[in-house]
């Protein structure tokens, strides 16, 4: 009978809470899962958010950088957590390497559904607004969350839906409509956005929430 190595050590907490919940949004959004069956890396052109991907899971990572598609300047931080452990975790909740188009519903439990939203915005979402010039001082504004995989915004739809009553509207763009968009008007975005950041104090991405907020003060709604 052959020795047998030591068990693997995992660096990552595994244990539901509302910061665990936002890292798996932001590794389902702009995570990737190496087919090496151990590293999980996570790249942004926003600091910030690699510094937060790496509070919520309260582990001691290194910050690199690295260039984009065009090879001239290196924009994008990048960290690398190697946890066997962790990278199985990820798979059994429905992640995977080579994920963008092929995501479908993931294993979140329901009371850290919103955390795992939040963070999938702070990745890969979006807020837009403006005045529509058909009404007198109509101002508009939505809340937008994107994805390669039209099974993944499905499934976002469908859990917002069962704890908000709100539908949205799925868009498909780009190349062969593989990008996917899936949008709140201002009615649901309001009740959206209270789910999304319940406090202050809720970890999310500066500039986002920043923006969020000036929104919300032109029409006088509460801040989040």
């Amino acid at each position: 009978m052959g020795l047998r190595g030591p068990k693997p050590k995992g660096k990552v907490k595994m244990e539901w809470s509302s910061d665990f919940a936002y890292a798996i949004g932001l590794i389902a959004s702009d995570g990737n899962l190496s087919p090496d069956g151990r590293h999980i890396l996570f790249v942004s052109k926003d600091e910030e958010l690699v510094h937060l991907f790496i509070e919520a899971l309260k582990v001691d990572a290194n910050i690199g950088k690295r260039s984009g598609n065009d090879k001239k300047e290196k924009k994008y931080h990048v960290v690398q957590i190697g946890d066997v452990l962790f990278y199985k975790f990820l798979l059994s909740i429905g992640l995977m390497p080579n994920k963008s188009k092929i995501i479908g519903k993931l294993a979140i439990p329901t009371d850290y559904f919103f955390d795992f939203l939040r963070g999938s915005f702070d990745g890969d979402g979006c807020t837009y607004s403006y005045w529509d010039s058909r009404w007198r001082s109509s101002f508009m504004f939505y809340t937008v969350f994107v994805s390669a995989s039209k099974a993944h915004v499905l499934w976002i739809q469908k859990n917002v839906k069962h704890h908000l009553g709100i539908t949205g509207h799925i868009t498909g763009r780009g190349q062969k409509g593989t990008v996917y968009q899936l949008k709140y008007g201002k009615a649901d975005s309001l009740q959206l956005l209270h789910r999304l950041f319940p406090n202050r104090g809720t970890q999310s991405l500066t500039r986002k929430r920043l923006k969020i907020n000036e929104m919300l003060r032109i029409i006088n709604a509460r801040q989040v």
